[in-house]
Formats: structure tokens, C-alpha cells, sequence
């Protein structure tokens, strides 16, 4: 081998060598032998010993190779690498240079054992660099430190040499960091979309992983799964990669096939390989478009899925038909990776549904056809029971979730005697495991089984259930097994769900079931309803004493099983009722002698408290379940005995409200009064309803009227004792504002000396909620909109032009606008309470302004607020305008004032209003739009909040009076008014500050911009075309980037706003070729100038609609194909071409079909924008969408929708 300097003889007494022994090491060793790429670097470097030319090369760009043969593995084609050096003959360097005792004919000296080159050095001390820093970055408590090396392994990464060093990391590394960095480097390597690995290289890489997992069994845990994931990334990737007609990365299993044929360590290698490459073309990858995942899936799932399956079903079989030696760690984790390999075929995403892992929703599995064999054999199911039954319980939930996807296999597998046959040895399996419950103790396999219990009735019909020939005997065991449950309430409280699901659904199937075998639910279903009743009951004594964590703390958690305890409750309601009546009584009854006795302990006091806010949730619930059944008179007068009980005891809490109350237990009373409201209060309610009989026999509550009148008194006395308490102020005033939407409702209320009492004083005098709080924030006062959007709408219902009654309304919000106009008229003011006093003011203002949607009341509003009060708003945001706690209130007012909902902003002829309102308009999002491009750098986890979500409701504000058709835009040029250009242009400076990137990344800021942006596109293109080119292209790339996004109002908006800008540019077009006397306008011949310049950006956009269309699950293709049809006539010859290549993307046979299906997109299509030509098209489009896919659909090739990007 040749190699730089004078040759020393090793070994042989010819002095010390001058490389240090480990490079020596390094560079004698096999690795290098097989790994061609270090030795070709030095070769090129010094091209002279080998009679070759200079050329340029480096680390970065050498190949990959394996390592050292195992399994099959290729050798390293040498004759390439010695092609890149120029070198001639058939002999390969390395076989010349490294024969002992031989010299190499390109003039190299006889060497025995050549001396390494000194940049083989500066690798190793690379080496030593990148390991030191692994280091740092996974053992150091130092945080500046790890920082400081997680910077510099980032640099590495990106680094052009990163390829090369990956592997020497694997080789030499001492450490496991290292070969985790290495392994996750090149994971992202083989990932990237632009500028991807060559197909040889994949391979290469490919194969040094099998090897090298093969020759190093006995790695790191988090190594050995880091180069698996690399295995799984490279064969997903490539899955339809051909080399010479062959599918290069499609032969899995038998490349695993010869771990399994090994030892204990690689066989559970290889299933893990096949485990982790099952989940990995399971889940999408955003970085790669969607329905390449789901075509790599789906051959996935037809050519390899069901081989895994089965494979991994007898590897089970084998491994229970032995005594397994779980004490051994080996067989201990075989057992558990093949567990996890059977979960993952199971838990394969057959049809592409794309489902949130997180959701229990969807509970069937989409076995495909070709798996019918498998189910229909009860060997498997059995397979699963017995291993539960024979292995150690830390297996047994893998066991039992493997179980619960069986048994959600879809009921359109088999056919009805089959099901019936396949039901009966699942129930089986169920029973068995009830009869020995032993394992449940553990909670995973409690969770577990809770899970499969549910899938029981998810998937079968009860009328099937009830067939099963031990169904008594299970319903029992299953009934037994959820009392047991319930009545141990801490043991898995996330597990209940499950069982109260599974009995959620048998109650609802009852009226339904037409089998005449007896379901047995009218026995069972009570015990159920009675168990968690009683068993919330006495767990509220253990909580407080132990002080245990309250799941009442959990709201979301409690309302969850409610809603489904109302179901339950409702079947045999009678019983329910009744134990919920005795217990009521028994604890209001022990509360009011507590609260009577002197002597009464706070322990005592708060368990009653405890116990009743239950019941006063499940009352709520079981009367809202209501709507559930076919209710009879019977149950509602029931209902009426519950009610009755509630409000008794909400009188007797409310009249200690003075000295104290309970949190708890006023939120339950608002939740029992939103479930009362849905079924008893509204305009489908029968008056005669026997519910308001017995209210009336009680507590003398004869009609709704009365009722709610109880209602306001409530929402009073809470506003009035709990204003300081946000979930009780928020939930109050959200029951208030439910109360003044309905239309009969409403009109009550206005009747009822309360309802006109908060008209008349809604102040903080007798709603201390309103007053102003030093401790609390500024983001505190956000119910208030709440609270004036329910007295707006109050209001409304007699206001009609009596504008003494509403400037009497306004009476409180003119003082506090004085107020601040007195502060501000000073030089010295507070500003914490002119802050306070404001924010407050003008949520109450926007809350009102969302309730008058009507001309008349509107109009009072606006002359109220304008002009006398305009000036505070726009001085507020000048002095405030770094604060978002102020200056979000006061731009959602604006927003909402300029909002012409329901048609309400519609001014009289000769008044000017709708022209000032503009003014003003523009005004604040010029004032705002200049001071908040001030700021400077905002860092990034504040940059919405300080920044982004201001400028976002000052597009909507824009978009909104843009649109709002009550302000004629063109009179401001007409008469030299600046305001529609200062608008517009300070849009424009607030736009460019923002990176493309967040214009996508915050929702609401993407939904706001590109709505506003329709709007500008469809009404004032002429502005749009007079900006600056680098303008234009922003814009631009902006509608490319969000044709493609996620949110479907956002890609819908994007085609309309392309639509509009593709037909002006079609209209310009063809005007400028027609001879005319009126020439076009500057602006219009600068647009046209800039877009010939730049056709690639309308190119891509043409690439990417078509991309959507043929390749993507497209959501709005009649949005879609508007703007296609000014696209294709615009680009009529890269159109053409691009027909081309997909049609030549096509397998031979295909080509045809793919040509024909492009003509009739085309057919009848003129070569104009008119709306008849347009409507053609879109009909076109739709059977060419239909006939490509049916074209593809046994395509094996497709076509690359990244190429076709590109």
C-alpha cells in the first residue's frame, strides 16, 4: 500500500515507529481493511505514488462501507474506489500493497507493515474530541457545560464530514454515548428529503448495521435500539428502491431469519428488527408527504405484515410449548420483545385512518381478508390465554393487550356463525380469568383486562352476548369483578372508565335488544349504579383524613364518569332514585345537625360537605341523563324529588354564605343547574311535565318563570359572595350567558325584578367582581365580556330606540371612561389602576358590542363610543403598547366594533361614519403596527405573546372592516386621504417582521393573515401589485407554503387568494396583447415584469396544486381547482412537461392510461377564465382525480411526489 515519508519496518529492530501504538492499532485493524473510504482520502491526497492526477476529494464525500462479512453481507467493490483514483488494471491497491513482503508497482516501497498517514491521527484525536463531548452531554450535572456540548454535536452533525466519522465512532468508540451519537447521526442523514444518499450508500449502510448488530450482540440497550431504529428509517425510506429489478430493502425476514437461527441475544435482535421496523412504517413522518407513508404502508401490510404476524404467533407457540426459564434475563426479554412484535402487527394501522394513539375511540381493528385463516383458528386466541395463565404477571399486560386488539377484529371478518364461534371462545377467555383473578392484582394487568372487558360490548351487540352459552355466569363474574372495582377506589382510578364504559353501553342497548334470552342487566345494572355511589361516599371520610388527593380536584375526570354514569343510572332509574334519596337524606340531614351543634368538629362538617357535593353531581348527571331513554311521567316526577332536595340544600348553604362556604360543593350546584337547564328549561319542554308538579306541591315553584327565577338568584348570590373566586365566577356567568341565548328563555328573564336589578347596578358596588383588584392579573377580568354579553343580550330584548334606557345601562362604563380620560389629562397618574380601570372597561365594552347585533342598538353603541371616547383607546395603545395585557383588550374591542355581524353596520346615506370608523381603524393599527416593530428582539418563547398575538387581531381587524362593505375604499385616493394606505402599509411591515415559519406555526395567527390576505387579493390587487418585488415573492412563497398546510381553512384560503392573483395576471396578460387604446397601469406592467422574472415561484405552485390533487388525500378540490386552470394557462409549456414526466414515471404499461387520463383533463377547455370554462374544468378535475388514482392504485412504481416537487 502506498503511504507518505520513509518506511519504517516494524517489528524487525529498525527503531521506535513514530505513530502512536493505538493509531498503529487503528490502522492495521480489519475495520480499515473493508472500509476503503479512509485509505481512498489518503490516496487522493497523495495521487502522485499512484501515477494519478490531482483531484479534489474528502472525508465528506467517501463511501460507506460494511463491516466485515457476516450473514451475507457484500464485500466492498474496491474496482469503483480505485476508479475514483485513476488507477488502471484488474488487481486492487489493497490486495498489492497488503501482501507481506510484496511491493506495489506504483513505485511504493517494500513494506511489511506500512506506517499510518498523518491525518489517520487527526481522526483519533476527532474521535477523542466527539467522545469527551458525548460525555458532557449525557453525564454532566454541569448545565452550561452540557449545553456548551450539545452546541458543538449539533455543528457535528450538519458538519460535511459527519458520514465518515459516524462510522469511524462505531468502530473506535470506547464509550456507548459515542455510538449513540454515531447511530442517530446517521439516522438523520439517511432521513434527510433534500439532498439525499445515494441508493449504493443506503445499501452499504444497510448492511454494516446487520453486521455490525451482529458481531456486537451484547451492546448498550440504547445503542442496539438506536441502530435499529437506523435499520427500520433506511428500509422504510427506500421500501420501493429497485436495483437491478429487485426491491433492494423488501427482504426482512430473511435478513433476520439468520439472527433467529443463532443465539438467545441475537434472536432477540432480530425480532426487535422486526418489531421496531412494524412501528416505524406504522407512523406517519411529517417531514414526508402522507401518502407516500400510507403507500409504503400499505405494501408493507400486503407483501411482509401478515409473514411478521405468523412468524412471531410460532416462535410464541414454540416458546410456551417449553419451560421457559424466566429467570434467565435472555429468555426473559425474547419473551417480551415478541410480545411487543405481536402487539405492533395487531396495532398496525391497516386503512390509513391515521387515528391519535391516545384515543380508545375507534375500538375496531381492520384486519385485512388474508388474515382470515388466522382468527378463525381458535389455536390463536387460545395461544394468548394460556400464555397469560403460564407466565409471570410482569408479562401478562402485553399478554392481555395483544387480547384487546383481537378482540376488536372487525365483525365484518367473519360471518355470523363464525362471529358467534369466535365470541364464545373470547367469553371463555374472559371467564377463565375471572375465575382466577390472582394476576389482576397487578395494575397494569388490571388496566389492561378493564380494557378488554370493554371491548366486549364495543364490538358485539348485546343480542350476541346474551347467546353465549356461559352469559349468566360471565355477566355475574363481570358484574362481581366491577363492584369489587369500584369499591376499591384507589386502586387504578384511571381504570374505571373501562368498566363504567362497558356498562354505559350494555344499559343503552337495552331497549334495543330483540334476542329472548334474558340479558340479566335489570339485576346487575343497579349493583353497579349503587357500587360508585356509595363507594364516592366513603371515600370522602379516607381523602380527608389521610389527605389523599381529592378526584373531585379533577373536574374534567369526575364529568367524564358522570356522563356515563348517567346512562347506567337510568336503567332501573326506580332503584336508582331511591338510594339516591335515602342517602341524600341521611347526609343533608346529619349536615344540618352538625351546622345546629356548637360542638359540631371541621372534620365532621367537611366529610357531610364531601358527601353531598357527590350527590349533587350524580343527581345532576342521572337527570341529564334523561335524554338517554324514552322518559315516562313516572321518572319525571322522580326527577322532581331530586330537584326539590337540591334546591333545599342550596338554600341552606346560601344562607351561611356569610360566614363560610364550600367551593366544591357550589360547583357541583352549578353543574346540577346546566343539566337541569338542557332538559327542563327551554322551548321543547312540556309545561305539564310532572316535575314541575311536585316543585310546585315543595317548594312552590308552579311554571319555569318561577324556576328561574331561582336560577338568577342563584347567579346573584354567587356573583354577589364568590366574586374573588374565578371557577365559581366563571361557570356562574357561563350559565347566565347560556340562559340569555335561548328565545323564550330570554324573555322571561327580563320579567324578573333581579334580571332588571343587574341592569340597574351592575357595578362593583353589588358585583365585587367588577371592582378593581390590586392582587390579581390583568388576564383575571376576562369573565366580565362574559357577564356584559348576557346583560347586552337582556338588554336587547325591550330596548328597541329607547336610547334613555341604554345610555342609563351606560351609566357605570361613562364614569369609568372619565375616569381614564381624567388620568390621562394629567401628567402624574397611577398607572396600575388607569390600567386596571381600562382593561376592565373594555372587555365590558366588547361584550356588549358582541350582544347588539342589530342596526339599531349598534348604532347607540357607536355614537356613544364615537368620538368621544376613540381618543382614550388610541392613547391607551400608544403608552402601552409593550404590554399585551392592555393592549390585546383593547385591539379585540376595535375588532370587534369594526365587525359587521348580522348585516349592523349599515350607516344612512349621507353619513360619514362608516368612512370615520375606518379612520380610526387605521389609525390604531398604525399606531400599534409602528411602536411594536420597536421591541427589537423578542426571544422566542415570548414571541407570540409579546408580539405575534397583537399583530394577529390587527389583521383581523383589518380583514374585518376591509369586507365589511360600509366603507367605499376608493374615495381615499379620490380625496387624498392617507388612512387606507397607512393601513395597508403598515400590514406590510408588520408582515415582513414575521419569519414564514410562524406564519404557520401559531394558528390563529395563519387563519387571521390569510383571510385578510383573500380579501386583499380579491378587492385590492392594485396595491398588491405596487409593491416591491421582495414583497411580492414574501407573499408569494407565503400562499406556496400554506397551500400545503394542515388546516384546511388555511389551504382553502391560500387557493382563493392564488386564484385571485393567477386571474389578474391572466387578465394583464391579455390585455397587453390586444391592441387597446388604454395602456395598462404602471403597477400592472411592474407585476407583470416581476412574475416574468421569477416563473419558477407560479411553477411550483403548479406543481404543488397537482402534487395535492393526484397525491394527497385532497380535503377541498373544488378550492383546489380554481386557481389550477389560470396556473396551467399562465404556464402552458411547463405544464406540458411536467405531464411528461409523470406520464413517463409510470410503469410502461401504465403510460397509456396516465396520457389519456391528462387529455380528457383538458378536453372542451378554452383558453379563458370565464366562470363556464372555470366550471368545466372543475368537473374535469374530478374524473381525473378518480381515473389517476384507479390508475395507480396496482401500481407498484407511482411517482416520486418529491421529484415532482422539486
Amino acid at each position: 500500500m502506498c503511504r507518505p515519508g520513509p518506511v519504517r519496518r516494524l517489528g524487525g529492530g529498525g527503531g521506535r515507529p513514530r505513530a502512536d501504538l493505538e493509531v498503529l492499532r487503528l490502522w492495521d485493524s480489519p475495520f480499515l481493511r473493508f472500509s476503503p473510504f479512509l485509505r481512498c482520502v489518503w490516496a487522493e491526497r497523495e495521487p502522485s505514488r499512484h501515477g494519478g492526477g490531482e483531484r479534489p476529494g474528502g472525508v465528506g464525500g467517501a463511501a460507506f462501507s460494511p463491516a466485515p462479512r457476516y450473514y451475507g453481507a457484500p464485500g466492498f467493490d474496491v474496482y469503483r474506489h480505485r476508479a475514483r483514483l485513476g488507477l488502471a488494471g484488474a488487481k486492487s491497491c489493497r490486495e498489492e500493497c497488503f501482501t507481506a513482503g510484496r511491493s506495489c508497482r506504483r513505485r511504493c516501497l517494500p513494506v511489511e507493515r506500512p506506517l499510518p498517514p498523518p491525518f489517520l491521527v487527526l481522526f483519533l484525536q476527532s474521535l477523542a474530541q466527539l467522545e469527551n463531548l458525548c460525555k458532557q452531554l449525557y453525564e454532566t450535572t454541569d448545565t452550561a457545560t452540557r449545553l456548551q456540548a450539545e452546541k458543538a454535536l449539533v455543528e457535528f452533525t450538519n458538519s460535511p464530514d459527519c458520514l465518515s466519522k459516524c462510522q469511524l465512532l462505531l468502530e473506535r468508540g470506547s464509550s456507548s454515548y459515542s455510538q449513540l451519537l454515531a447511530a442517530t447521526c446517521l439516522t438523520k442523514l439517511v432521513s434527510r428529503t433534500n439532498n439525499p444518499l445515494p441508493l449504493e450508500q443506503r445499501i452499504d449502510i444497510r448492511n454494516y448495521v446487520l453486521n455490525y448488530l451482529a458481531t456486537r450482540p451484547k451492546l448498550a440497550t440504547f445503542v442496539t435500539q438506536a441502530l435499529i431504529q437506523l435499520y427500520a428509517r433506511i428500509t422504510k425510506l427506500g421500501w420501493f428502491d429497485c436495483q437491478k429489478d429487485e426491491y433492494v430493502f423488501r427482504n426482512v425476514i430473511t435478513d433476520v431469519t439468520r439472527f433467529l437461527q443463532d443465539s438467545v441475544e441475537h434472536c432477540i435482535i432480530g425480532v426487535t428488527i422486526l418489531s421496531q421496523l412494524t412501528n416505524e412504517i406504522n407512523q406517519a413522518d411529517t417531514t414526508h408527504p402522507l401518502t407516500k407513508h400510507r403507500k409504503i404502508a400499505s405494501s408493507f401490510r400486503d407483501s411482509s405484515l401478515f409473514d411478521i404476524f405468523t412468524l412471531s404467533c410460532n416462535l410464541l407457540k414454540q416458546a410456551s410449548g417449553k419451560n421457559l426459564n424466566l429467570n434467565d434475563e435472555s429468555q426473559h426479554g425474547l419473551l417480551m420483545q415478541l410480545l411487543k412484535l405481536t402487539h405492533n402487527c395487531l396495532n398496525f394501522d391497516f386503512i390509513g385512518t391515521s387515528t391519535d394513539e391516545s384515543s380508545d375511540d375507534l375500538c375496531t381493528v381492520q384486519i385485512p381478508t388474508s388474515w382470515r385463516s388466522a382468527f378463525l383458528d381458535s389455536s390463536t386466541l387460545q395461544l394468548f390465554f394460556d400464555l397469560y395463565h403460564s407466565i409471570p404477571p410482569s408479562f401478562s399486560p402485553l399478554v392481555l393487550s395483544c387480547l384487546v386488539q383481537i378482540a376488536s377484529v372487525r365483525r365484518s371478518l367473519f360471518n355470523n356463525a363464525e362471529r358467534a364461534k369466535f365470541l364464545s371462545h373470547l367469553v371463555d377467555g374472559v371467564k377463565r380469568i375471572l375465575e382466577n383473578p390472582q394476576s389482576l392484582s397487578d395494575p397494569n394487568n388490571y388496566h389492561e383486562f378493564c380494557r378488554l372487558l370493554a371491548r366486549l360490548k364495543s364490538n358485539y351487540q348485546l343480542g350476541e352476548l346474551v347467546k353465549v352459552e356461559n352469559y349468566p355466569e360471565v355477566i355475574r363474574l363481570i358484574a362481581n369483578f366491577t363492584v369489587t372495582s369500584l369499591q376499591h377506589w384507589e386502586f387504578a382510578p384511571n381504570s374505571v372508565h373501562y368498566l363504567l364504559s362497558l356498562w354505559q353501553r350494555l344499559a343503552a342497548s337495552v331497549p334495543y335488544v330483540k334476542a329472548t334470552e334474558p340479558h340479566m342487566l335489570e339485576t346487575y345494572t343497579p349493583e353497579v349504579t349503587k357500587a360508585y355511589i356509595t363507594s364516592r361516599l366513603e371515600s370522602v371520610h379516607i381523602i380527608l383524613r389521610d389527605g389523599l388527593e381529592d378526584p373531585l380536584e379533577d373536574t374534567g375526570l369526575v364529568q367524564q364518569q358522570l356522563d356515563q354514569l348517567s346512562t347506567i343510572g337510568r336503567c332501573e332509574y326506580e332503584k336508582t332514585c331511591a338510594l339516591l334519596v335515602q342517602l341524600f337524606d341521611q347526609s343533608a340531614q346529619s349536615y344540618q345537625e352538625l351546622l345546629q351543634s356548637a360542638t359540631a368538629s371541621p372534620m365532621d362538617v367537611a366529610v357531610q360537605e364531601g358527601r353531598l357535593t357527590w350527590l349533587v353531581y350524580i343527581i345532576g348527571a342521572v337527570i341529564g341523563g334523561r335524554v338517554s331513554f324514552a322518559s315516562t311521567d313516572e321518572q319525571d316526577a322522580m326527577d322532581g324529588e331530586l330537584v326539590c332536595r337540591v334546591l333545599q340544600l342550596m338554600n341552606l348553604t346560601d344562607s351561611r354564605l356569610a360566614q363560610a362556604g364550600n367551593e366544591k360543593l357550589e360547583l357541583a350546584m352549578l353543574s346540577f343547574f346546566e343539566q337541569f337547564r338542557k332538559i327542563y328549561i327551554g322551548d321543547q319542554v312540556q309545561k305539564s311535565s310532572k316535575l314541575y308538579r311536585r316543585l310546585s306541591e315543595v317548594l312552590g315553584l308552579n311554571d319555569e318563570t318561577m324556576v328561574l327565577s331561582v336560577f338568577i338568584g342563584k347567579i346573584i348570590t354567587n356573583l354577589k359572595y364568590w366574586g374573588r373566586c374565578e371557577p365559581i365566577t366563571s361557570k356562574t356567568l357561563q350559565l347566565l350567558n347560556d340562559l340569555s341565548i335561548g328565545y323564550s328563555s330570554v324573555r322571561k328573564l327580563v320579567k324578573l325584578s333581579a334580571v332588571q336589578f343587574m341592569l340597574n347596578n351592575h357595578t362593583s358596588e353589588h358585583f365585587s367582581f367588577l371592582g378593581i383588584n390590586n392582587q390579581s392579573n390583568l388576564t383575571d377580568m376576562r369573565c366580565r365580556t362574559t357577564f356584559y354579553t348576557a346583560l347586552g343580550r337582556l338588554l336587547m330584548v325591550d330596548l328597541g330606540e329607547d336610547e334613555d334606557q341604554y345610555e342609563q345601562f351606560m351609566l357605570p362604563l361613562t364614569a369609568a371612561f372619565e375616569t381614564v380620560a381624567q388620568m390621562f389629562s394629567t401628567n402624574t397618574f397611577n398607572e396600575q389602576e388607569a390600567k386596571r380601570t381600562l382593561v376592565g372597561l373594555v372587555r365590558d365594552l366588547r361584550g356588549i358590542a358582541f350582544a347588539f347585533n342589530a342596526k339599531t342598538s349598534f348604532m347607540m353603541l357607536f355614537e356613544w363610543i364615537y368620538p368621544s371616547y376613540m381618543p382614550i383607546l388610541q392613547r391607551a395603545i400608544e403608552l402601552w403598547y409593550h404590554d399585551p395585557a392592555c393592549t390585546t383588550p383593547v385591539l379585540k374591542l376595535m375588532a370587534e366594533l369594526v365587525h359587521n355581524r348580522s348585516q349592523r353596520l349599515q350607516f344612512d346615506v349621507s353619513s360619514p361614519n362608516g368612512i370615520l370608523l375606518f379612520r380610526e381603524t387605521s389609525k390604531m393599527i398604525t399606531t400599534y403596527g409602528n411602536r411594536i416593530l420597536t421591541l427589537g428582539e423578542v426571544p422566542k418563547d415570548q414571541v407570540y405573546a409579546l408580539k405575534l398575538k397583537g399583530i394577529s387581531i390587527c389583521f383581523s381587524m383589518l380583514k374585518a372592516a376591509l369586507s365589511g362593505s360600509y366603507v367605499n375604499f376608493g374615495v381615499f385616493r379620490l380625496y387624498g386621504d392617507d388612512a387606507l394606505d397607512n393601513a395597508l402599509q403598515t400590514f406590510i411591515k408588520l408582515l415582513l417582521s414575521i419569519p414564514h415559519s410562524d406564519l404557520l406555526d401559531y394558528p390563529k395567527l395563519s387563519q387571521s393573515y390569510y383571510s385578510l390576505l383573500e380579501v386583499l387579493t380579491q378587492d385590492h390587487m392594485n396595491f398588491i401589485a405596487s409593491l416591491e418585488p421582495h414583497v411580492i415573492m414574501y407573499i408569494l412563497s407565503s400562499i406556496s407554503e400554506g397551500l400545503t398546510a394542515l388546516d384546511t381553512m388555511v389551504c382553502t384560503g391560500c387557493c382563493s387568494c392564488l386564484d385571485h392573483i393567477v386571474t389578474y395576471l391572466f387578465k394583464q396578460l391579455s390585455r397587453s396583447t390586444k391592441k387597446r387604446s388604454t395602456p395598462l397601469t404602471q403597477e400592472s406592467d411592474r407585476f407583470l415584469h416581476i412574475m416574468q422574472q421569477h416563473p419558477e415561484m407560479i411553477q411550483q405552485m403548479l406543481s404543488t396544486v397537482l402534487n395535492i390533487i393526484i397525491f394527497e388525500d385532497c380535503r377541498n378540490q373544488w378550492s383546489m381547482s380554481r386557481p389550477l386552470l389560470g396556473l396551467i394557462l399562465l404556464n402552458e409549456k411547463y405544464f406540458s412537461d411536467l405531464r411528461n414526466s409523470i406520464v413517463n414515471s409510470q410503469p410502461p404499461e401504465k403510460q397509456q392510461a396516465m396520457h389519456l387520463c391528462f387529455e380528457n383533463l383538458m378536453e372542451g377547455i378554452e383558453r379563458n377564465l370565464l366562470t363556464k370554462n372555470r366550471d368545466r374544468f372543475t368537473q374535469n378535475l374530478s374524473a381525473f382525480r378518480r381515473e389517476v388514482n384507479d390508475s395507480m392504485k396496482n401500481s407498484t412504481y407511482g411517482v416520486n411526489s418529491n421529484d415532482m416537487m422539486s
